[in-house]
């Protein structure tokens, strides 16, 4: 598909006299188009089931999430492995991202990276790949050579492949086991895809970790239970779950945390259990860490 029939680089009828505006008119056509977005996603939801749920079962035994993607698209991907450390304590290995251009691309553009196959297939290798992995490859365009790469070595491997475009009759889509494709329209700014395309990436992506975090038992109730306490903020984070969740004295609950060496599953099962370390951490084992299950099981 060329350039000029993607619906991404179209051009927005709404805004063609944005330059003449006043500031506040200028921003009111930016947030009326914004608001589409979440709509958008809204059509996609059923894919976005599927992919958490074939990932999680790939993810649960040994397997991977890597996201793959140039520009925008690969440094939201970046982003959204980053942030699943802080969050739910996921090992850096075990998430990350890709970027056509490697790290410096996070930072400075890096020229004709995400016009190459070869690179995406080549970053993969580096990786070991199997198939226990999971893709997800990420381009606004669905036409990006860094990401279609990505997708078709991991296809090779039998990796599990999802896409994740705003172009509904993109290659990606029609390459990726699984695609996502929220429709966002034109952008305000011609072509501007770290617009509507960006933000539309941003909340599947956050669904898309968010739920695999779920299915596999880094969250109790709507408290994510598997936070690293890393600096004073997430140790009064810590501390706050453990006495949401338990209705303990925040006193009671700095204790168990510590107890607990710093590990909030194993505090709350403790606490609601009235049960040791050991037998809370082999309990969790046994539910693969899914407290809802462990204390169906003890209460």
């Amino acid at each position: 598909m060329k350039l000029d029939e993607l619906t991404t680089e179209s051009r927005n009828a709404a805004s063609t006299t944005i330059d003449q505006l006043s500031t506040l008119e200028m921003v009111k056509i930016i947030n009326q188009e914004d608001q589409k977005v979440a709509l958008a996603v809204e059509k996609v939801l059923p894919e976005v089931a599927q992919a958490i749920d074939q990932a999680a079962e790939r993810y649960q035994n040994g397997g991977r999430l890597i996201y793959c993607g140039a520009g925008t698209s690969g440094r939201l991907g970046t982003l959204d492995a980053i942030e699943l450390t802080p969050t739910y304590s996921v090992s850096p290995d075990k998430a990350f991202g890709l970027i056509a251009g490697g790290k410096e691309a996070m930072f400075h553009a890096v020229e004709g990276a995400e016009d190459s196959k070869e690179l995406a297939e080549a970053d993969l290798k580096k990786c070991n790949l199997t198939d226990k992995d999971v893709i997800i490859a990420v381009a606004a365009s669905g036409r990006t050579p860094y990401a279609i790469g990505a997708l078709e070595y991991g296809e090779k491997v039998n990796a599990l492949t999802i896409a994740v475009t705003c172009n509904e009759a993109s290659e990606m889509n029609r390459l990726a086991a699984i695609g996502i494709a929220p429709v966002v329209g034109p952008e305000v700014i011609t072509g501007s895809t770290r617009m509507k395309a960006g933000t539309a990436q941003k909340m599947v992506l956050n669904m898309f970790s968010t739920g695999i975090m779920i299915k596999v038992g880094n969250v109790y109730q709507n408290l994510m239970v598997n936070v690293q306490p890393t600096n004073e903020k997430l140790i009064q984070r810590s501390i706050q779950i453990i006495h949401e969740a338990t209705g303990v004295e925040q006193t009671t609950a700095q204790e168990y945390l510590n107890l607990a060496h710093n590990h909030v599953a194993e505090a709350i099962v403790m606490i609601q259990g009235q049960i040791g370390l050991a037998d809370a951490q082999a309990l969790l084992n046994q539910h693969n860490r899914r407290i809802s299950a462990v204390l169906s099981e003890i209460g």
